[in-house]
């Protein structure tokens, strides 16, 4: 059997949308989309919520996550790091369970909608890649930030890229740049050996796993174009939220 699990943050406070991990999307919290992907994934044993919530708590067990502890405070604040509410549900396995599992599969529900056996893809990547300290996922943007600008306190505009031979990088074509790739929140994979060895969550090789273009919530602009993302294109997660629950 696969040593997986995931584990889905969901701590209360949010300011940009009141309890946003639970407002309702299609008709179901936040949250359940995130619960069902990894229930959905045939790699994934156990799915954890993390939360300080025990509203939040309750209505994650409703979608058949596990909830077996409270996240304290001081891991549930706005300046509260993805390693310290990690590390604490990593310590907690550790005291109280008779295993704790290598492989951690970190979904933030702000990401809804994701395809479950992409999960079981990149899982399976970092498996195989003994050298890998974690996986990451990101989406290729669609040009180069070194055709972007910065600006100057006297109000002018001047270009990341130096000149080349004379030439502003910044009217390059993009075809002339590398590929670049915006880091998402369609799937994290850490190693508990290496978290519990380091003082970083993902450590020098991040093994790179190229996801579909998403959409993240952190405003309500964005939950509304993830309503018509919903209902444009459909999504398996709600399908079998309506059949199901």
């Amino acid at each position: 059997m696969n040593d997986v699990i995931a584990i889905i943050p969901a701590r209360s406070g949010s300011k940009s949308i009141p309890d946003k991990n639970i407002a309702l999307l299609a008709g179901y919290p936040l949250i359940a989309f995130s619960i069902i992907a990894a229930k959905l994934s045939k790699k994934i044993q156990r799915v954890i919520v993390s939360t300080d919530s025990s509203e939040y708590a309750e209505i994650a067990r409703s979608y058949g996550a596990e909830t077996p502890f409270i996240r304290p405070k001081e891991y549930a604040r706005d300046e509260s790091t993805d390693r310290a509410f990690l590390l604490h549900a990593i310590n907690w396995f550790e005291e109280n369970e008779a295993k704790c599992p290598e492989y951690w599969v970190h979904l933030r529900p702000t990401t809804p909608l994701r395809v479950p056996s992409l999960i079981d893809q990149a899982v399976e990547a970092l498996m195989d890649c003994q050298q890998a300290t974690s996986l990451r996922s990101a989406h290729k943007a669609p040009e180069s930030p070194l055709k972007w600008f910065s600006k100057s306190e006297d109000g002018f505009f001047n270009g990341l890229m130096p000149k080349t031979f004379g030439v502003e990088g910044f009217n390059l074509p993009k075809e002339q740049f590398e590929d670049i790739f915006i880091p998402d929140g369609y799937i994290d994979v850490i190693k508990k050996s290496h978290i519990l060895n380091s003082q970083s969550i993902h450590g020098r090789n991040i093994l790179a796993f190229e996801s579909p273009v998403c959409s993240e919530v952190d405003s309500k602009e964005e939950f509304e174009y993830i309503e018509f993302q919903i209902q444009k294109h459909g999504s398996e997660i709600l399908e079998y939220l309506k059949a199901n629950y």
